[in-house]
This record gives C-alpha cells, sequence and structure tokens, in this order.
C-alpha cells in the first residue's frame, strides 16, 4: 500500500503482494502538507498496516478532505504498536534451528570469478569495494577498487561478494556506494526485526533486502548487508559460509540492554566530538584569544579529557583508559600518537604555555605549599620560642657583609672580619638560624625533608619553607637585630686554622651586596670599606692553602638568567655570566668552605653525628694538566678525572677536591634540608642536649633528600640549558660569538665554551687551531625543546 497526499487529498493504492517496510521513511513539510517518500522507497508498507487502512483488495480509493497529520500520526501509531506486540513475543526464548539443508539454501555456494563486485578488508580499519579481475596463484585473487588500484588480496579478506553481478565496471564503484548509502535507514532494521521475531525466523541478506527494500537487485542487496554488518543491536550472525551469513533476531530483553548501551555510546560519542571540536577551534585562534588555563578544567568531562593529553605528553599515564583516551583525541586531531605531538596540541590551543617546562612536570617537584603547611609555618612566627636566647652573644657591633646573587629572596649567610693586633685575620661566618623556630618531626621539618632544597630556576623560585616563614622568620635582613650561629676564625699567616668557635649570635648585617657590587667595592679599594678587603686577603690565603693541600682548582664561568613573564610567547631573558675566580665570587665561595672544614672539625671533636662529606683523590695528578691554561679549560679537563662523592655519619672524610681532612656543609640551612639536619645537631650540643639524631638515622634521612636534590639538580641544569638555547635562538644568525677551545672531541671536531653566554657546545674548527684558543662562531641550529644547539666557525672578515 502507498501513501501520497495531493492538495489535501489522501489517496491509496493496495497491492496483493506484501509490501516492503521501505514506506516509514516518510517525513512530514510544515510548510506544504505533503507526505513524501524517500526517493529509493516503494511507496508500500506491511500488509497488517495496509488492512487496518483498507479492505478492498486492488484498486484505489479516494478519501476527500483526509487530513495529513492524522494520516501521519496513525501511521506511526501503528508503527510503535508493532513494535510493542514485536518486543512482547520476542519477550520468549527464540530457538531458530537451522538445518543443514535449509542453510545450504539459504547460503548457496559463490565462486569467485571475473567481474564480480566485493567488498574486502585492506586493513584493520577499512573495508573497500572491488571488482574481480584475475587470479593470482591457487587462491588469490588481483582486484580493481574506484580508483583502479590492483591489489592481490587472500580469500580471508572477502567480506562480502556483491550478488547479481557477472562484469561490473570499477569506475561505477563510487557511485554505487553512494546510491548504496542513500538508502540506508536504521529505522528499517527494527522493524525487520520485529516481524522475524513475530515468525521466529532468521534471514539472509537477500531475505531482508526482499523484506525492506521489496528487491533483490544488487544495489538492495548491498544496502541490505551494509545494515546488518553495521547493527549491533537487532541481529546476530548465526552461521556463517565464506562471505555468506545467515542472521537471527536477537531476543527483546538483549535489544533493551543493547539499545540502552548504544545510546550511552552515542552521548559519549557526542561529548567527544564536542571536546575535539572545542580544540580545533581554540588552536585557531590567534594567541591572544585561546582560552585560559581554567576554562579547560572547570569542566569536568573537559578535565578527564585535557588531563589525558597532559599525562600523555609527560609520559605519566597512569591506567591504559588514560593512555587510549589521549591516542584517541590525538587522532581525531589528525596528529600522531607521540607525547611531543600531545605537547604541541596543549600548546596550540592555550593550555601549555609555548615555553612549558616539561621536566618540572615530569619530575613532579612540588612548587606550592599546601594550606595546612602554611598554616603551621604561620603559627611558627607567633609562637616559638628561642630557646638559646640566653646563650646569645651580642655581635651587632660587627660590619656585616651579605653577598649573594641580586635575585636572591632568602639570605642564609653573612660576614665579617678584623684584624687582630699580631696581624692575624679573625673572620666570622654567620649563619641563619631556622632551626631555632621549626622542631624536629613537626609538619613543616616533613614537609622541607620532602622538598630535600629550594628550586632555583630562571623563571620561578620554590622555596623549601612557606615563603613567609623563610623571608620573616628565617633569612638575614639589613639593618635588623637577626639570630644566627656564628663561627668565628682565626688564620695563621699561611691561611691554616689557628682557633675557632661556634656559638649563637645576634647580629646586624650592613651591607647586602651583590657579587658585581662587591667586586667592585674591592677594585676601588675604599678605606672605608677594610673588612671587606681583610675577607679578600684571608680568602686568598685559604685558597692557597688549600691547594697546598692538594685541592683542585675547577672554577669556570656560571650562567645565570632570569626570564620574567615566562608564560608569554617572548618573554624577556636577562642572562649572566659570572667567572668563579672573580674576587667577589671567590671571597664567599672560599668563606664557606672554611666553615664547612671548622664545622667537621667541631663535630669530630665532640662526636657529634653530621652529614660528612668527602670525595676520594683523583688517581690521576694534576701536575698533569698544567700544562693547560688556568681557568674554564683546565677546569674541564680535571672535573673528568674526579670521583663519586662519599658520605659518613660518624667522622669527617678527607675531601680531595677541596682539600680539607673534612667537611659539613652548614651555610645554608633555609635552602638545603642536609644544612638544616646539620644545625639541628649542632644547636642541640650547643644546648647541652643529646643531638635529636643517631648516626643511623641521619644515614636514611641522607639517602631521600639526596635523590630529591638529585633530581633538582638535574631540573635545574636542564632549565637552566633550555633558556641559554633559547636566547640564541633570539640572536641575529650573522652574530659572532667567542668561544673557548676545551678540547676535540674527534678530528677537528672540538668541544667549545661560547664565552658571552657560557655554555657548551661542538663545532668543527680550522687547522691550527689548538687546545685553550679562542675562535669566533656562529649559531647554526638552536632549538630548546629539542635541546639542539650547534655552532659553526665563523669565516674570517
Amino acid at each position: 500500500m502507498a501513501v501520497r497526499v495531493m492538495n489535501g487529498t489522501a489517496v491509496f493504492r493496495c497491492c496483493v503482494v506484501s509490501p516492503p517496510l521501505s514506506a516509514v521513511r516518510c517525513c512530514l513539510h510544515q510548510q506544504k502538507s505533503v507526505v513524501q517518500c524517500h526517493s529509493s522507497s516503494r511507496f508500500s508498507i506491511s500488509r497488517r498496516l495496509h488492512y487496518r487502512l483498507v479492505s478492498f483488495g486492488c484498486g484505489r480509493v479516494s478519501i476527500s478532505r483526509y487530513s495529513t497529520q492524522s494520516l501521519v500520526d496513525f501511521v506511526v501509531e501503528e508503527l510503535e504498536s508493532l513494535r510493542k506486540r514485536g518486543r512482547v513475543r520476542a519477550a520468549n526464548k527464540l530457538e531458530l534451528k537451522i538445518g543443514e539443508e535449509i542453510l545450504e539454501n539459504k547460503l548457496g555456494k559463490q565462486v569467485l570469478q571475473k567481474g564480480l563486485l566485493l567488498e574486502f578488508r585492506k586493513d584493520p580499519e577499512r573495508v573497500l569495494l572491488a571488482v574481480a579481475q584475475k587470479p593470482d596463484g591457487k587462491k588469490n585473487w588481483v582486484v580493481s577498487d574506484q580508483n583502479g588500484v590492483m591489489t592481490s588480496i587472500k580469500p580471508q579478506q572477502i567480506t562480502f561478494i556483491v550478488p547479481g553481478i557477472t562484469n561490473f565496471d570499477h569506475a561505477e564503484i563510487s557511485n554505487f556506494i553512494q546510491k548504496a548509502q542513500d538508502n540506508l535507514d536504521p529505522a528499517l532494521l527494527e522493524f525487520a526485526w520485529i516481524e522475524l521475531v513475530e515468525k521466529n525466523k532468521s534471514t539472509t541478506v537477500e531475505g531482508l533486502a526482499e523484506m525492506i527494500f521489496g528487491s533483490v537487485e544488487p544495489l538492495e542487496c548491498y544496502s541490505a548487508y551494509l545494515l546488518l554488518s553495521r547493527d549491533d543491536v537487532y541481529f546476530t550472525v548465526m552461521e556463517t559460509k565464506g562471505s555468506n551469513s545467515v542472521y537471527g533476531p536477537r531476543p527483546a530483553v538483549q535489544v533493551e540492554e543493547l539499545t540502552q548501551r548504544k545510546h550511552a555510546k552515542e552521548a559519549v560519542e557526542r561529548e567527544f566530538e564536542e571536546f575535539v571540536n572545542l580544540l580545533k577551534s581554540a588552536r585557531d585562534m590567534p594567541l591572544h584569544a585561546k582560552p585560559p588555563k581554567s576554562t579547560w578544567i572547570s569542566d569536568e568531562k573537559n578535565q578527564k579529557k585535557i588531563l589525558s593529553l597532559k599525562a600523555y605528553a609527560i609520559d605519566d599515564c597512569r591506567s591504559d583508559e588514560e593512555k587510549k583516551t589521549a591516542g584517541t583525541i590525538l587522532k581525531a586531531m589528525g596528529l600522531s600518537k607521540t607525547s611531543s605531538a600531545a605537547v604541541n596540541l596543549l600548546t596550540a590551543v592555550g593550555y601549555f604555555p609555548v615555553h612549558v617546562n616539561l621536566d618540572l612536570l615530569k619530575l613532579n617537584i612540588r612548587t606550592d605549599h599546601r594550606e595546612e603547611i602554611i598554616a603551621a609555618a604561620d603559627r611558627l612566627l607567633s609562637e616559638s620560642a628561642d630557646l638559646d636566647e640566653v646563650d646569645r652573644i651580642n655581635l651587632t657591633h660587627l660590619k656585616v657583609y651579605a653577598i649573594d646573587v641580586d635575585e636572591a629572596d632568602e639570605l642564609d649567610d653573612a660576614l665579617s672580619a678584623t684584624s687582630l693586633q699580631d696581624g692575624r685575620i679573625k673572620i666570622w661566618i654567620h649563619v641563619a638560624d631556622p632551626t631555632r623556630l621549626v622542631q624536629p618531626g613537626s609538619m613543616v621539618d616533613k614537609e622541607a625533608m620532602k622538598r630535600g632544597t629550594s628550586v632555583f630556576l630562571p623563571t620561578a623560585t620554590y622555596p623549601m619553607f612557606p615563603e613567609r616563614l623563610a623571608m620573616e622568620g628565617m633569612s638575614l635582613k639589613q639593618g635588623e637585630h637577626c639570630k644566627a650561629v656564628t663561627v668565628s676564625v682565626v688564620l695563621h699567616s699561611d691561611g691554616g686554622i689557628a682557633e675557632y668557635s661556634v656559638e649563637n649570635s645576634i647580629i646586624k648585617p650592613t651591607y647586602m651586596l651583590t657579587y658585581e657590587s662587591a667586586t667592585e667595592l674591592l677594585h676601588l679599594n675604599l678605606e672605608e670599606e677594610a673588612e671587606l678587603r681583610l675577607l679578600s686577603e684571608a680568602a686568598a690565603l685559604r685558597f692557597q692553602w688549600r691547594r697546598g693541600q692538594g685541592a683542585i682548582d675547577t672554577s669556570t664561568l656560571e650562567t645565570r638568567i632570569k626570564v620574567t613573564n615566562p608564560d608569554d610567547p617572548e618573554p624577556s631573558i636577562t642572562l649572566y655570566v659570572e667567572n668563579q675566580s672573580d674576587p667577589a665570587m671567590r671571597l664567599v665561595s672560599e668563606m664557606m668552605i672554611l666553615c664547612g672544614e671548622v664545622m667537621a672539625t667541631f663535630g669530630s671533636l665532640n662526636n657529634i653525628p653530621l652529614p660528612y662529606r668527602g670525595q676520594p683523590q683523583s688517581n690521576i695528578d694534576s701536575s698533569a694538566f698544567a700544562h693547560l691554561p688556568e681557568g674554564p679549560v683546565r677546569s674541564s679537563a680535571l672535573v673528568k678525572t674526579m670521583r663519586a662523592a662519599e658520605m659518613d655519619f660518624r667522622k669527617p672524610i678527607r675531601h680531595g677536591t677541596l682539600g680539607l681532612p673534612g667537611y659539613v656543609q652548614f651555610t645554608s640551612p633555609i635552602r638545603r634540608y642536609m644544612d638544616f639536619l646539620a644545625h639541628y645537631q649542632v644547636k642541640a650540643f650547643l644546648r647541652g642536649d643529646t643531638p635529636p639524631f643517631s648516626a643511623g638515622q641521619l644515614e636514611v634521612m641522607a639517602s631521600m633528600v639526596n635523590m630529591t636534590t638529585r633530581v633538582v639538580r638535574k631540573l635545574s641544569s636542564s632549565s637552566l640549558r633550555y633558556w641559554i638555547i633559547e636566547y640564541l635562538r633570539r640572536q641575529p644568525k650573522e652574530k659572532r660569538f667567542s668561544a673557548l677551545v676545551l678540547r676535540f672531541i674527534k678530528d677537528r671536531v672540538a668541544s667549545i665554551l661560547l664565552l658571552e653566554v657560557g655554555v657548551q657546545s661542538s663545532a668543527w674548527v680550522s687547522i691550527g687551531v689548538h687546545v685553550g684558543d679562542e675562535v669566533k662562531v656562529q649559531v647554526e641550529e638552536a632549538h630548546p625543546r629539542d635541546d639542539v644547539l650547534s655552532c659553526k666557525e665563523a669565516p674570517g672578515l
């Protein structure tokens, strides 16, 4: 039966044979009262619906003024009635038994021959239509796809042979596929399922084509096959022979469950598609218009996906599901499934800044302090009593110099000096006293131990202690009374230690100097700054004394970088290159080493468990490098001969590189937890108490702290190098840099030190250039993200 509406009048045409189901694709156009059927449909519906409408056999009946909307409502109502009755009947267990003879009749036997149209599996994710051309060996066949590409396939690759075709032209494949796609309406499959459930019957591709399209022509058969092959709800394959299958309707309960799953899956797919569209939209936006990072994590559904991408980018996926989600997103964006592709995508959408520090994310370094730690630190500032107050000596009369880099936020140490009547120099090394505020085992102490050290990067500083506690309660401050632990030392005329003391003190720092300003004051040799000159003289004595004890001078160039607004695509970079042998830097380093020697001697004399550091003497005599120029060239060679550092927690061990019988790091308790531990031990002894930690406990704690500090050291090094390379990337290509040849790697390829930036690279240099020579080079490539820096010798002017 077909339905047509012309000028508001419904016309019904009846047929004797049972019609197909394709009439359900009728749709109502509201502006014109016309019920249109799909162009490929035959205008009829099942016999039951037909007899409900008219009971006239063959012929035609005209019903005047029949409402189009009423007609459509009636058709929809009847179809819903069919669906409900079908589901009720299907609730009973289906028992579809197929005998061998029936199976043979249904499946038949197809022999592959030239001209047949077939579908084959190209790869796990693709199937193609092709025309069989000729045999290829005993079993394989050569086929030609829609693009004329010839492929040899195995029989197992064939998924379907389109029936009724004997000599198909491969040029018509695209048109054939399009027509088949136009025929696909999943709703037809549901009504066919209802019909077959009621009759407790199975079907084949041809049977389904006859049922829903009223034809078993090749196009209709292939359309039916596509519906069945893509269906995962209504039908299941009962038997397969070759490329043909028998399909049976599933039970209603199973269909209901699968339908719910399908709807849930479709909802997830829509959600995923929306997310991918958001990514594409953000990717195509200009930099200033990209959505902020917070927008990606404010929505819970998007948060999970963006965090999966982030985990993939830093190789930190915690589950297979997270990895799969990220891979699916990358594929949907047309990208390869690599961590670098994920980084580039997150950068392109604005989630990552252009210069994101991937190592900081990968290494899971602690940056911010938790709220409970900050609250506990704030309480310490107001509640902590100074247990050593009565024992502190007043040294506020001394002129005190605090010398550090200009961006230092927390100051751990300061220096004083005077000349004694017998001509010897007395030095005071004042160290901040943070353990007066923090008790061993407290919440703040445990957090500091987990961090191990403050983290200093070109882009930011992440302090070991909460900032307010470190700055207001622990750090030395210019012009204010500050509590400290002071190590005083009187030197022999040759630089050896004549006498020393370790005491709690109160000091008043006079000057806060940068290394540059301290060096300038030393060059000016002002009479009113005689104490600074005495410190420099003491440092020179100490350096010569240590050299006499076998110390190795490893001073070289040290680079510092400060990056302003690091989240900007083009942040401001300020670069400093400092020579470690400069007077001010030599002064400070020698005084810190002196303090370390005194603390090792003090700990040994009083049997205090401390983190004693040492380094075995190199097997190679340093005199073997005497022919190399002093400075970076010789230092670079000597460093390669050094042996691994060691620690002991019961007694001092020799530090061959420093030329000392023992050494304890003590001068940075706000920045380094091992120094902080040494303060706990020494301060307890000064009070007459038993040190809080035994040698065994110190060893366990040190192993954890040292593991963290190695990670931080790696992060600091990689971050510094990244920004040095980024700095060089921005320089004009023609710019020439002075470079020092450190050694030859192979043939004329030399390891060089760029003097203006303090970074090592390599370059091919001309014949006649020797180790220690200075050459001019140009930067060929500079890619900070890939850690690529290559140079070439600049041509002569």
